[in-house]
Order: structure tokens, then C-alpha cells, then sequence
């Protein structure tokens, strides 16, 4: 079998994006009619996220282009304040992308629902994780091509597919709601609440931090960090 492509890595990558620290400022100041310094500002935003003064963070706002495995996909769809445009199976040919566990995934869960914890597989658990999806990947991507080859249509093929086909959406969001994202999607050392994401959603949202960290709202991000990491 050969075209087929395997990879463990979470794509994020910023498209687009208006506002930034000084138009969460400018959002917040335009209530009093107040201007103020550079650490004026600074200050500014720390208290409105201390104080969840939430409506300022949402004078920014992202477009990213995500490419992730399907069972990733679903997780982040249910974050409802933002908008998803993707990739349909039923007008494409999709592509043989499959994922497989790196060997930093942790295997083995102690514990029962609501109450357990991940801890990592042995040499044998991780071989046999990455060989059983690998295998089943090129299973179903066979018989998706032999129904395509067979003039089934598209919508119907797919459906054999299994969940760690990677899709691609394009991700509309503001920044108010990137934070609650964020706070829910990464078990951060700073976090006052606490949370539990899946592991693959986690390291999504660790290249979304970093992006809107480095490149859109620097000091948004560090009151953020600095007061809990809870969302405004």
C-alpha cells in the first residue's frame, strides 16, 4: 500500500487575525473615556482578567487553519462560541492521512470513569497501539478506494473511514473564547480549576497558546496566565 501517510502531530496554524493587546485596551477604556500609558495598559488588562471583565477580550479575533485527527475534531466542535468550517467527504476525495500514537501518548488507564488517570504503556502496548492502527488505516482506505473505483459515491464511501482520519477545518474565534478553549483543553501548571483534556487536544491547544502568545495578544495572554488561567 503505498500513498498513505501516518503522523502523531496536532497542525495549527494562524490564517488571519484582527486586534490585538491595544484593541482589548481601547474596547475597555471606551467606557470612561480614559487613555493611559503603556503599564497603565498593562495593568488594565490584568484587572480585566482578574476581575473576568470578560467583553474587551472579544475585540480580537483569530482565524486558524486546524488539521487533526476526526476524534479531535469532535472534542473541539463542542466549543460553541466560535465558528468551524471543514472539510466535506461528501464533495472531495479525502486524504489518506491517518494518526497514530507517539510514544510520549500515555496507554494504560487506572481507574474508573470520572475518576482515573493515564499512565504510559510499556514497549509492547506502544508497538502494538501504533501496528493495530496502522493497520487498520490501510484496511479502510483500501475498501474506501474500491467503492470510489466502483462509481459509489463519495458520501457513501467514507463511511468506512475510521476516527483517526485526519480532517481539516478552518477555526473563527474570538478571544475571549480562545481563553475558555484554552482553560478547558490544557492541564496547565497555572490552573486554578482543575481539568483533564485528551491527550492529542492538549497539544493542540499548547500550539494555539503559543500562537496567540507570540504573535496577536502577548500581554492579553500573560494576565491570563498570571490570574489562574480562568476564562473572563
Amino acid at each position: 500500500m503505498t500513498g498513505i501517510t501516518f503522523r502523531s502531530d496536532m497542525g495549527v496554524d494562524l490564517l488571519d487575525h484582527m486586534g490585538d493587546d491595544d484593541s482589548i485596551v481601547r474596547a475597555a477604556r471606551v467606557s470612561s473615556g480614559s487613555t493611559g500609558s503603556e503599564q497603565a495598559n498593562k495593568g488594565l488588562l490584568n484587572m480585566l482578567a482578574r476581575d473576568r471583565h470578560g467583553s474587551p477580550f472579544e475585540a480580537v479575533t483569530m482565524q486558524f487553519k486546524i488539521d487533526v485527527p476526526i476524534f479531535v475534531a469532535r472534542e473541539w466542535f463542542r466549543h460553541r462560541m466560535s465558528s468551524f468550517n471543514e472539510v466535506s467527504g461528501r464533495y472531495k476525495v479525502l486524504e489518506p492521512v491517518f494518526y497514530v500514537p507517539d510514544m510520549q501518548r500515555p496507554l494504560r488507564q487506572i481507574g474508573k470513569p470520572g475518576a482515573y488517570s493515564f499512565e504510559p504503556g510499556d514497549y509492547q502496548q506502544q508497538y502494538i497501539a501504533r501496528a493495530c492502527g496502522m493497520r487498520a488505516a490501510k484496511t479502510s482506505w483500501e475498501e474506501y478506494q474500491f467503492q470510489l473505483d466502483r462509481g459509489i459515491a463519495r458520501e457513501v464511501a467514507r463511511n468506512v473511514l475510521p476516527l483517526s482520519l485526519y480532517t481539516s477545518f478552518i477555526w473563527t474565534v474570538n478571544l475571549r473564547s480562545a481563553l475558555n478553549f484554552l482553560s478547558l483543553r490544557w492541564a496547565h501548571p497555572d490552573s486554578t480549576v482543575p481539568t483533564f483534556p485528551l491527550y492529542e487536544i492538549e497539544q493542540a491547544a499548547m500550539k494555539v497558546e503559543e500562537v496567540i502568545t507570540n504573535l496577536v495578544a502577548p500581554e492579553a495572554m500573560k494576565a491570563f496566565n498570571v490570574n489562574g488561567r480562568v476564562a473572563p
